[in-house]
């Protein structure tokens, strides 16, 4: 049995990749071999003649075993910039059932995949599809990222709202000190768990650059095994 996370965030820049790596890192200590995934990436560099995206490299590397750039990234944008934008400039619309292929070739073959989106929840795809589309299509729980800094709790609560009147399951949340300087942590933390319909399951400290140590940063994968079949085995 397979499953698969989602993870968003409250605006873009706000942690999502480092929140991906450590669900990885967290589910791979327990014994699963998983697989990570950033579907659509906008603002790339050509590395060996490809485009290659830094977040979607750094989740590449995190994965159980060797996989091809392409499956975790099937779409990539040089610009970084807006992805329907990116792709009309590009001339190449994003395609769903592109992501969804790899996705299936990720879930087919690994225990569980953890998928981060691009920027916030709302991001448009297309004229017609944005962010909650692909969601929808592949069927994921969503695990959101709250960037603590001025604002977040605004942001973070309409974030959720957005979610669950999408129709899609927030089943978690993840909060990551962004803003070194940021006051008030505990006492923004208590507004989040008492406004959000979800679980907080991990709090980052405030970390300059991805450090090894991140991994060491305490998940609390009990409170999403209901969401995500397999940890019901554990």
């Amino acid at each position: 049995m397979t499953g698969g996370i989602f993870v968003t965030g409250t605006d873009t820049g706000i942690g999502k990749t480092r929140a991906t790596v450590m669900l990885m890192n967290a589910l791979k200590a327990q014994g699963y071999s998983v697989a990570g995934m950033k579907p659509v990436a906008s603002g790339a560099t050509i590395k060996n003649g490809q485009l290659r995206n830094d977040d979607a490299t750094l989740i590449q590397e995190h994965c159980s075993s060797k996989i091809d750039y392409e499956l975790i990234n099937p779409v990539v944008f040089e610009s970084p910039i807006a992805p329907h934008i990116a792709a009309i400039k590009a001339g190449t619309p994003i395609d769903i059932n592109k992501i969804k292929a790899a996705y299936d070739t990720l879930k087919n073959s690994n225990d569980i995949v953890v998928v981060e989106g691009v920027g916030g929840w709302r991001v448009p795809l297309s004229e017609t599809l944005s962010l909650k589309d692909l969601v929808r299509e592949l069927k994921l729980p969503v695990v959101m990222v709250i960037g603590l800094r001025l604002g977040c709790l605004n942001h973070a609560i309409l974030t959720a709202d957005a979610i669950l009147a999408d129709g899609l399951t927030l089943c978690a949340w993840i909060s990551n000190r962004i803003d070194k300087t940021y006051e008030n942590v505990r006492e923004t933390l208590q507004t989040l768990r008492a406004n959000i319909p979800a679980p907080g399951i991990a709090e980052i400290p405030y970390l300059q650059a991805f450090e090894r140590s991140d991994a060491e940063v305490k998940i609390d994968l009990s409170a999403i095994s209901r969401h995500v079949p397999i940890l019901k085995q554990a």
